[in-house]
Parts: C-alpha cells; structure tokens; sequence
C-alpha cells in the first residue's frame, strides 16, 4: 500500500530536511512546538514494516510518502 501527503505550503528548507523524522527536532520557536509528530509518524510506520520518505521543494510544497507491506 502506498499513500501520499502532498501540500502547496512554502516547503521544507535542504539543511532541515535530514532531520525531520528526528526526535524533538523543530524549526518552531522555543515552546512553540515539541518536533515529536513526525517521529512518532516514522516509528509507527516502521512498527508495521513499512517505510516513509519525504521529498520537498522550497517554495513549491512537500511531499510523504509511506509505504506498507499488505499482509499475505
């Protein structure tokens, strides 16, 4: 099964994007936001032996995608 999460938004900046499925990281202000909701994603997703990636464009949008195994 594969699904995508695309948006149009200001995307994500190239220095941040190997870090975002990092635990607590955050491009938000101090007490803003805890950097905790894409890792809690990736090891959900990893739990059920699947994988997620992200690809974005600053300026243009980003996309995820997740990829799971169908069960036989």
């Amino acid at each position: 099964v594969v699904i995508q999460v695309s948006d149009t938004g200001r995307g994500i900046d190239p220095e941040a994007l190997d870090r975002v499925f990092d635990p607590f990281f955050t491009t938000k202000p101090l007490g803003k936001g805890t950097g905790l909701g894409l890792s809690i994603c990736y090891g959900t997703v990893k739990e059920h032996g699947g994988t997620i990636t992200v690809r974005s464009t600053p300026g243009a949008g980003t996309t995820f995608t997740i990829r799971l195994p169908v069960p036989s």
